[in-house]
């Protein structure tokens, strides 16, 4: 990754998670208003939506895995940078 320092990569594996959660709401969301409407190219639409949300959601989480290994691994380094 970078040279970051170990609460850099913590907080970023954060950011990530909160991203994360948002586009799983948003999904979740789209999921709901898919149901709901009475047209097939709006319910298509919807489908969509909450698919490309949750291609979102599983990036953001392969981020956060990723910076979360990375600080544990700056943390037992020994330098903490």
């Amino acid at each position: 990754m970078t040279d970051k320092s170990t609460a850099e990569n913590m907080l970023d594996a954060a950011k990530n998670k909160l991203d994360e959660a948002g586009d799983r709401a948003r999904a979740a969301v789209h999921d709901v208003k898919a149901r709901l409407s009475d047209n097939p190219v709006d319910t298509a639409a919807e489908k969509v939506k909450a698919g490309v949300d949750r291609a979102k959601a599983e990036v953001s989480n392969a981020k956060a895995h990723a910076n979360y290994q990375e600080g544990k691994k700056e943390a037992t380094d020994g330098d903490g940078h």
